[in-house]
């Protein structure tokens, strides 16, 4: 679940790893133009991104409470158990709808442990408790070995589906709209502030870092823009909460609250 930070006494829009991943669906539902490729394969491609955190949703159905917040543990927050918890669950969920879908969630997994695959130096692995080590060693080895049973299965049907420049080139697809959907998720609009995206795939092989520029009223230029319509308007759902007594159960109150949403505009530098 993802807490949006607030200014001191007001409301904190809260985000549902299903609505963070529903916006980083309506990104790449429209990624793609003369620069830039658009998904492929598409629709396992579409499905994976609209599902990459699908492990989440049993916990922010019970949204545990931070008690030195009351409220939701935010992303980054939540105790380690809880996410090494969610980690396998995304993957076999959507290896279940397609092979290439499965795959690309399991590198996803993957990846969040280990940099990314190098593309950031946040190595999260290295955060592990020796408490938490060999459980979280044997998660990410069975996921390795889901990658390799999930290629075996490709390789009967779309051999060029399973080439390491392929599945890296999808991958890098997935952590744009993951990154850029967080940059926009964390904080609320006036207070993201500009940032860059690296490793961004124009086509296989050729990458380019895409810069964010924020402007007013939730406006923000992209350059070089990767979206098929220049002014692309895409919302997030989420709920407002303001901080609760102890022992609150924030999932029922959750349930109980008005969806709400955020928009933004995206545009070309």
């Amino acid at each position: 679940m993802i807490v949006q930070s607030a200014a001191d006494g007001a409301a904190h829009f809260v985000i549902a790893m299903r609505q963070h991943t529903a916006f980083a669906g309506s990104l790449a539902r429209n990624f793609g133009n003369d620069t830039f490729v658009g998904l492929s394969p598409q629709e396992p491609m579409q499905f994976i991104v609209d599902h990459h955190d699908q492990g989440w949703v049993e916990l922010d159905a019970e949204a545990p409470q931070n008690p030195a917040t009351g409220l939701p543990y935010n992303l980054t927050a939540t105790p380690l158990p809880q996410i090494v918890s969610t980690s396998a669950g995304s993957p076999a969920f959507n290896a279940e709808h397609h092979p290439f879908s499965g795959l690309i969630s399991s590198m996803h997994t993957y990846g969040l442990y280990n940099g990314r695959y190098g593309l950031t130096d946040k190595i999260f692995l290295d955060m592990i408790p020796d408490e938490l080590r060999a459980s979280v060693d044997e998660m990410l080895a069975a996921e390795l070995e889901r990658q390799a049973d999930l290629k075996t299965a490709l390789e009967a049907s779309n051999p060029e589906q399973v080439s390491d420049e392929f599945t890296f080139h999808a991958y890098k697809q997935l952590q744009f709209f993951d990154t850029l959907s967080l940059h926009l998720h964390l904080n609320p609009a006036g207070s993201r502030g500009d940032t860059e995206f690296p490793n961004v795939p124009c086509s296989i092989g050729d990458d380019v870092v895409v810069s964010l520029v924020e402007h007013d009223d939730g406006v923000y230029a992209l350059d070089p823009y990767p979206f098929a319509v220049d002014g692309l308007d895409v919302f997030t759902e989420g709920r407002y909460l303001v901080p609760q007594p102890a022992g609150t159960d924030l999932g029922a109150l959750l349930a109980d609250t008005e969806i709400s949403v955020q928009h933004v505009r995206l545009i070309a530098a």
